[in-house]
C-alpha cells in the first residue's frame, strides 16, 4: 500500500523494494504492536498490542487516505523500512496474530527490533550506492550481510540480538561513508551534530556538506537552503520548511523524514525517494 504522504517522483524507484513498507504483506503490525498516545500526532490514545480502531479484518487502514485530516499524521511519518512485511511473511511464515492468537505476543515483540535493524540494512545499501565512499563499501558489505541474516532467524535469536551493539558497528562504517561523501565538498563544512535548531532561521543558509545527524529541525526555515551531500541521518525535520531547498545529493535522508516536513515543488530530493502529497504544488 502507498503511503497517502508521498507520490512517485518521475525516475525514482525505491532503494530495494524489500524495504519499502508493503502494507498488503503485512499483518497491520504498527497498527497492533506499537502504542501511541494523543497528541498533535494522533487523534486517540493506543496501548501496545490493541488493534487501532482504524485498521479493518484485511489488515488495511479504513482511513488510509484520509489520516491527516482525522488526526493520525503520525502513522503517515512512519515507515517500518519493510520489517512488517518481513515478520508477517518470513518470521512467521504468513500466519497472522488473528489466526494464531498464541504467537501475538512474540510477533509484537519481534516487529520493533526487525524494524531496527531493517532501518540499518536500508542505509548499509545507501553506504554502497555511494561512490565517493567505496572505501567503506567492504564494511558495509560485510555489515549487511551479517544484519540480513539475522533478519531471517528464528524468534528467540531475534528477541536475543544485541541491537545496540549492531547499531554502534553499522554507525561506524557510516560515520566513515558520511566522511567520504562530505570529503568532496570544498569548503570548511558546518558542523551541527545534534544541535539544537527548532524553529532556527536557516533561510538560503549553506550547508553543503554539513552534518546535521540528530539535529533538532523541527519548524526550522530552511527555505532555499542548500543541503546537497549534507548527512541527514537521524535530524528531525517535524514540519520543517523545505521549499526550494536543495537536497541533491543529501545522505541517509529517509522518506520518513520528508513526509514530516513541509516543502514544494521545487524543493530538490534524493533520487529514490518520493515527494509528499501534502507538499503544496
Amino acid at each position: 500500500m502507498t503511503s497517502p504522504e508521498s507520490a512517485p517522483t518521475p525516475g525514482s524507484a525505491p532503494r530495494r523494494p524489500d524495504l519499502a513498507a508493503d502494507c498488503g504483506d503485512c499483518f497491520g503490525l504498527c497498527c497492533v504492536a506499537l502504542p501511541f498516545a494523543k497528541s498533535q500526532d494522533f487523534a486517540r490514545n493506543k496501548s501496545a498490542g490493541t488493534p487501532c480502531q482504524n485498521l479493518q479484518e484485511d489488515f488495511r487502514c479504513g482511513i488510509h487516505t484520509r489520516l491527516r485530516d482525522e488526526g493520525y499524521r503520525g502513522c503517515t511519518v512512519f515507515d517500518c523500512f519493510g520489517a512488517g512485511q518481513k515478520v508477517s511473511q518470513v518470521t512467521f511464515e504468513g500466519v497472522s496474530w488473528r489466526e494464531r492468537p498464541a504467537s501475538a505476543r512474540a510477533m509484537y515483540e519481534v516487529f520493533p527490533v526487525m524494524r531496527q535493524l531493517h532501518e540499518l540494512l536500508w542505509y548499509l545499501s545507501e553506504v554502497l550506492e555511494l561512490e565517493r565512499a567505496a572505501a567503506a563499501h567492504r564494511d558495509a558489505r560485510r555489515a549487511l550481510a551479517d544484519v540480513e541474516r539475522l533478519t531471517r532467524a528464528g524468534v528467540d535469536e531475534l528477541l536475543a540480538a544485541d541491537v545496540p551493539t549492531i547499531r554502534g558497528d553499522v554507525n561506524r562504517i557510516l560515520l566513515e561513508a558520511s566522511d567520504l561523501v562530505r570529503a568532496e565538498v570544498p569548503g570548511r563544512k558546518k558542523n551541527h551534530r545534534g544541535a539544537d535548531l527548532i524553529g532556527a532561521r536557516l533561510k538560503k543558509a549553506d550547508l553543503r556538506g554539513a552534518t546535521l545527524r540528530g539535529a533538532l529541525l523541527v519548524a526550522a526555515d530552511l527555505t532555499g537552503a542548500d543541503l546537497r551531500h549534507a548527512d541527514l541521518i537521524g535530524a528531525d525535520l517535524r514540519d520543517a520548511r523545505l521549499d526550494g531547498a536543495d537536497l541533491t545529493g543529501s545522505i541517509f535522508l529517509t522518506q520518513a523524514q520528508l513526509n514530516a516536513a513541509r516543502g514544494d515543488a521545487a524543493t530538490r530530493i534524493p533520487q529514490g525517494l518520493t515527494r509528499p502529497a501534502h507538499w503544496t504544488a
